[in-house]
This record gives C-alpha cells, structure tokens and sequence, in this order.
C-alpha cells in the first residue's frame, strides 16, 4: 500500500449503497473511516457491520450534508477523534424524478440543497483540515452529470453542477497540494430511489466496484491527476 492512501477518510451518506462500498475498500486497506448519516441509528447500525471486516477502525457521524454546521461538527470529531483528515468523499444524494411541469418544489429544492450545496458544504469545512495532510477530495456525480433525460430536470441540475463544481474546484486546490477527482457512475446496483437490488441487477455496476475505483485513486502516484472518471456497466441490460 503506497502512502499516499492516506489514513484517515469522512464518507458522507457512508451507511449504504456507494458510501458505505468505498468504506468497505477503505477499511479493508486498514485506513481509519468516518461515515455519516441524518440518522445516528443507520451509521451506528452500518459501523458495526464494517468493524467485522476487521482492519481498519469505523466512527459513525451523525450529519446532514444540507446544514453547513452539521458539516463542520462531523470533521471536528473526525478530527478529535484521530487528529487528522485525508480523505473526502463527498457521497451523500438523493433523487426526485418527474417531468418539470409536475416537480414539486420541495422535491427540486431538496435535490439541489442535497446534490450539490451538500457537496460545496462538505468540501468547504474540510479544506483546512486537508491543506495539512495534503490530501483527497472525491466527489460522486453521475452520468446524469453530463447526460440529461426526461424527467430529470433536479437531479440533472444537480450532477451536471456537481461535475462543474468539482473541476473548478480542483484547478483551485491543487496550488495547495489538495486533490480532487469526481467520479461519475452510470447504473450502480444499490437502494437509491427506494429501489431493492436483486439478480437482475447482476449487470450493473456493484458498490464495491466504486470502492474500488477510489482505492485505485489514492493509489496513484501523486504527480498524477484523474480529475474526471466516467464508469459504466461493461454491458448494457438484458432486454
């Protein structure tokens, strides 16, 4: 395991799907990860399922990605907790899905305030921390970040301002040693928009495939800089 993994990461939204398969790859390569949740009981409850993976050590956060002091709370006990910062994946998403002249606006102003002012909140409080370890930031867009479809108009907005975000962000962070990287799945088999995975979701891209991509991420040497990474199923749905 080259240095640069780092050794301390905050997942946000880290108690299932994508967040909680990073944490998975995180803890297995022995790093110290935090996971957050709006519920105490669901990153409490998914803790103790990854303390069983046995080599790294788990924190569950309470926080919601939409409150900029609920933010700065959860980096300040990740950092009373282990004294330091390394990694960022900024994670934590929802989606609302019905053609513009039927969004509701709360479901817009949830999707945005969650999408993407919950990554520009979770970003900003962790920046001096990461300024020290010279550290990573990774963002979880989407494919829908650069592609739209009917009845996406929030969620649309949201990744395609996740993606914008993130790579302006980098050209500003990397003068002070701060990476940044966003990564951009397509179908990912997890609960997201309540769905239940099941076998025939065998074809899609699996949590742990991300985990692994962000593995790989930290791996690399240091002078070099995936900034953007599309990843798609390798085979498209059985019709």
């Amino acid at each position: 395991m080259k240095k640069n993994i780092g050794k301390v990461a905050l997942i946000t939204g880290g108690s299932k799907g994508i967040g909680y398969g990073v944490a998975e790859s995180l803890i297995k390569h022995g790093m110290k990860v935090a996971i957050t949740s709006r519920s105490l009981d669901s990153a409490e409850k998914a803790a103790e399922e990854l303390k069983k993976i046995g080599n790294g050590e788990v924190l569950a956060v309470e926080a919601d990605v939409r409150d900029f002091k609920s933010q700065e709370k959860a980096v300040k006990k990740v950092i009373d907790t282990w004294g330091q910062l390394d990694v960022l994946v900024a994670n934590a998403g929802v989606g609302h899905f019905a053609p513009i002249d039927e969004l509701s606006i709360e479901d817009w102003q949830t999707t945005i305030d969650t999408n993407l002012t919950g990554v520009f909140y979770s970003m900003k409080s962790c920046i001096e921390s990461l300024k020290k370890s010279e550290g990573y930031i990774i963002t979880i867009s989407s494919l829908a970040g650069t592609n739209f479809f009917a009845g996406g108009t929030a969620y649309n907005a949201s990744k395609f301002g996740v993606t914008g975000f993130t790579q302006a962000a980098m050209l500003d962070l990397r003068k002070h040693g701060i990476k940044v990287s966003t990564i951009m799945p397509g179908s990912v088999a997890t609960h997201f928009n309540n769905h239940e995975p099941s076998k025939e979701d065998e074809w899609k891209i699996q949590k742990e495939d991300i985990g692994e991509l962000v593995v790989d991420l930290l791996k690399m040497n240091p002078r070099s800089l995936p900034s953007k990474i599309e990843v798609r199923p390798s085979r498209p749905a059985k019709s």
